[in-house]
C-alpha cells in the first residue's frame, strides 16, 4: 500500500482501535470543541498562528500565507515528531486528520510516510467524523433495550448506575457524559460542561460499544441536561422503555444530598446564587427564605423543603408524562444508602432477565 492511505471514515470505524495514534492536527479551540475519542492534539498551527495564516488570506494574498503556514507548520511538525514521535518503531501505524482532510493533516501524513511510518490520513477530516455520529444517533439508539432508572431527586439513581457499572452492567450515565446532574443546582464546581459536539461524542462511543444482546441501564432524563440536548431518538428510546421505581425516605434523600453537594454546603452564596434562579417559579420571598436558610447553615432543613416544594411537585408532574411505561415500574425499596444496599440491588438487577 502507498503511504499516507487516505481513508474514509467508514473504512476507518472497523480498525480505529488498533491505530496506535489518533492524532488530531487541528488547533487546540478545535479539538477542545470536539474530537475523535482517544485522539491526542498535535496542532500543525495552534489558534493565534491559524488566525495569523487566515488573516494573511485575506488581506494580502494566497501565496504569501501559504508559505508562511508552510513555515510555521514544518517548525510545529518538527516539534511534535521531537517531543512525542521519534521513539516510535517503523510498524508503528498513527492515523492524521484535521478539519476536512486537508493541508494540515496532510502535511503531516507526508512527513511521516517520507520517514516510513505506515500513515494513514483521514479523508474528509473531523467533518466526516462528525456526520458518522450524527447518522449514527439517529438509529443507534433503537438497536438496544433500555431499563430506565426512576426516582425523586435525591433517591440514589446516579449511585445506583455507578454500581451496575462497576459489577459490569452497560450503563448509559448522561449525567457523567454531560459534566451536570440535572437540575438547576447540577453544576459541578471542578468540571465544565463539554460542548454539543463533545457530548454528542461520548454518546456515540459509548452506544457502539454497547452488546445489542445486553439491556443499557439509563437515569430518567428531560430532554436536557444543563445546556446540553439529548438526542431524538435516543430520548424517544428511553421513553418508551420499561422503568424502575427507586423509593428512598425522605431522611436518607436528605443524607445522600448532603453528600453529593457537599461543595454548595462550603460555599453558600454560591448555593444562594443558584436558588436566585427559583425566583421566577417560586417567587422572591420563598426564594429569600431559603436563601437565609442557607446563610444561616439550616442546610439539612433547606435540602428538605426544596425536596418537598419544588423537586418532588416537578418530579410526580413530569414523570408519568413523559415516560410511557412507568404507571407498570417495578418499585426498588431502599432501606438505607449503605454501599451494601446499592451493591445488592445492583447485583439484583443486573442479573434480572
Amino acid at each position: 500500500m502507498k503511504y499516507p492511505a487516505l481513508l474514509s471514515f467508514q473504512e476507518v470505524l472497523p480498525q480505529l482501535g488498533q491505530f496506535d495514534a489518533v492524532i488530531d492536527a487541528r488547533s487546540p479551540s478545535e479539538f477542545a470543541e470536539d474530537h475523535i475519542p482517544g485522539a491526542i492534539n498535535c496542532p500543525v498551527l495552534d489558534d493565534a498562528q491559524r488566525a495569523q495564516v487566515g488573516t494573511m488570506y485575506k488581506q494580502v494574498n494566497t501565496f504569501e500565507a501559504k508559505k508562511l503556514g508552510a513555515a510555521l507548520i514544518a517548525r510545529n511538525i518538527a516539534c511534535h515528531i521531537e517531543t512525542l514521535f521519534l521513539d516510535k518503531p517503523r510498524e508503528w501505524t498513527p492515523l492524521v486528520y484535521c478539519w476536512r482532510g486537508g493541508n494540515r493533516s496532510g502535511a503531516m501524513a507526508h512527513i511521516m510516510a517520507k520517514i516510513g511510518w505506515p500513515v494513514a490520513q483521514l479523508d474528509g477530516g473531523y467533518q466526516s467524523y462528525r456526520r458518522h455520529v450524527n447518522a449514527s444517533l439517529a438509529e443507534l439508539p433503537l438497536r438496544f433495550g433500555f431499563k430506565v432508572i426512576c426516582g425523586p431527586t435525591g433517591s440514589g439513581k446516579s449511585r445506583l448506575l455507578q454500581v451496575l457499572s462497576q459489577q459490569g452492567a452497560q450503563v448509559l450515565d448522561l449525567e457523567q457524559m454531560a459534566a451536570h446532574r440535572g437540575s438547576v443546582l447540577g453544576n459541578l464546581p471542578s468540571e465544565l460542561q463539554p460542548s454539543q459536539k463533545a457530548f454528542d461524542s461520548r454518546l456515540w462511543d459509548a452506544l457502539q460499544g454497547f452488546d445489542p444482546r445486553q439491556p443499557v441501564f439509563v437515569e430518567s432524563e428531560s430532554k436536557k441536561v444543563g445546556n446540553l440536548r439529548v438526542p431524538e431518538v435516543l430520548m424517544a428510546s428511553m421513553r418508551n422503555s420499561p422503568c424502575y421505581a427507586v423509593a428512598l425516605s425522605r431522611p436518607d434523600r436528605v443524607r445522600l444530598l448532603l453528600e453529593d453537594y457537599v461543595h454548595f454546603i462550603a460555599d453558600p452564596a454560591l448555593l444562594n446564587t443558584q436558588l436566585a434562579c427559583l425566583a421566577y417559579v417560586h417567587g422572591r420571598d420563598k426564594v429569600a427564605f431559603w436563601q437565609q436558610l442557607s446563610l444561616s447553615g439550616r442546610i439539612e432543613e433547606l435540602v428538605d423543603e426544596l425536596l418537598l416544594k419544588h423537586y418532588d411537585p416537578a418530579y410526580a408532574q413530569s414523570i408519568r408524562r413523559n415516560f410511557d411505561q412507568f404507571s407498570e415500574a417495578q418499585v426498588i425499596d431502599l432501606p438505607d444508602i449503605s454501599d451494601a444496599t446499592f451493591a445488592r440491588v445492583a447485583k439484583q438487577l443486573h442479573q434480572e432477565k
